[in-house]
């Protein structure tokens, strides 16, 4: 495997995907060597084997590049000698350790993950006649909120995808992006969901922050806690949100909304806040992880996904997972397979409202929404997403040894 990041030096859902998966595959008895392009010398994963292609420390404060994709030639992160290197010259250093561990090492088959891979994937089965499997998270014009985004990025897609013997997607609307954008035939594309770690941590509920105990007590109040969860970028569309917020606040004014991340529209969305006259209605957490993501969780009645274009969506069937009510736009991949989740394309700000106050104003419609969305998630495991994947990994040797 061929990968960006892991917990806990991830920076988003792609680390959680990769490592869940990778346990869960090591349970089916595939012997896996993972490679990551920092050094963690801490954190043991006893189920596979975990090979820096690099010295570097972990990434994950700089977005490890997966997901600000407009930053990958910055000069940003700090080697051993405090040379600042970019994304590309990780990727080239990656390139260069894949390429020397392929000549001893000689693995049945290598899956790359998305597009900071895809180079030294591409040369797995050009120079070592490897079979090659493409999964992809996400695509740059996710990333981009379906706009352009980088050229650069959508050749090394391009070139991987086109390249891959087998494509792996996280859901219908990533099969069907790949398809569009980049003429992949359908039948070469697996769609294979994710699902949520069986061992989540539930936690007792001592808030790890005060803030949070203070925004649970608000619910005596007669508050409705609404909640969101991400990178603070173009593609997960909180501005549209924000606006929402703001109608339905109009009407109900007893709504309080936590915008839980970081990213380059922090700033912009504090302002909007501000500007919209809604600011006493909206917190802000910051960058969190860990027991204070739990708690927001813990602390939420309705979890709000607004994005653009969103592959899947771990965080939904995180926060089903902690019994909250569910609003997810009609672009994302999690949609697919979450039934009991109110929808609204990402655009209609006044159906996001009118969803949020139904739900706010009705304590029936809240409950079933959040009881029957745990139902849902608990039907899907990373147990079958492994079968799956190695269903497509035997297909795809034997097409090899018939060759």
């Amino acid at each position: 495997m061929l990968g960006w990041e892991l917990p806990p030096h991830n920076s988003g859902g792609l680390g959680v995907a990769c490592y869940n998966m990778a346990k869960a595959l090591s349970k089916e008895g595939a012997n896996i060597e993972f490679v990551i392009p920092y050094e963690d010398k801490e954190t043991k994963y006893e189920f596979m084997q975990v090979m820096p292609a690099t010295n570097l420390e972990p990434i994950y404060r700089y977005g490890n590049g997966a997901y600000e994709s407009y930053l990958i030639d910055a000069k940003m992160i700090p080697s051993s000698n405090q040379e600042l290197l970019s994304i590309r010259d990780i990727q080239k250093l990656y390139y260069d350790y894949v390429e020397k561990h392929l000549q001893e090492s000689h693995p049945d088959v290598v899956h790359a993950h998305d597009w900071l891979t895809y180079e030294a994937g591409i040369l797995a089965k050009k120079e070592f006649g490897l079979p090659l499997i493409a999964h992809v998270h996400a695509t740059e014009y996710d990333r981009a909120g379906m706009q352009r985004g980088n050229p650069l990025i959508h050749e090394i897609e391009y070139e991987g995808l086109m390249m891959a013997d087998r494509i792996i997607a996280v859901s219908e609307t990533t099969k069907r992006i790949i398809h569009e954008k980049y003429h992949i035939p359908l039948s070469k594309i697996e769609v294979i969901y994710n699902s949520l770690d069986e061992d989540y941590e539930d936690g007792d509920y001592q808030f790890a922050d005060d803030a949070y105990r203070s925004i649970k007590k608000l619910e005596s109040e007669g508050y409705t806690i609404i909640s969101t969860v991400g990178r603070f970028t173009i593609q997960k569309g909180l501005q549209n949100l924000m606006r929402a917020a703001s109608l339905a606040i109009k009407k109900n004014p007893k709504l309080l909304f936590v915008f839980a991340g970081n990213g380059e529209e922090f700033n912009e969305l504090v302002a909007l806040s501000a500007e919209l006259g809604i600011a006493k209605n909206v917190v802000f957490t910051g960058f969190i992880r860990g027991t204070k993501l739990r708690d927001i969780y813990t602390i939420t009645d309705i979890f709000v996904m607004s994005s653009i274009s969103e592959p899947f969506g771990l965080t939904a069937l995180e926060a089903a997972h902690h019994g909250d009510a569910l609003i997810l736009t009609k672009q994302s991949g999690v949609s697919e397979i979450i039934w009991s989740a109110m929808k609204y394309d990402f655009w209609d700000q006044k159906k996001l409202a009118e969803e949020i106050l139904a739900i706010a104003s009705s304590d029936t419609l809240k409950n079933t929404l959040k009881d029957n969305v745990r139902n849902e998630y608990r039907q899907i495991s990373w147990d079958k997403v492994a079968k799956k994947c190695l269903k497509v990994y035997n297909k795809i040797i034997k097409h090899k040894g018939i060759n």
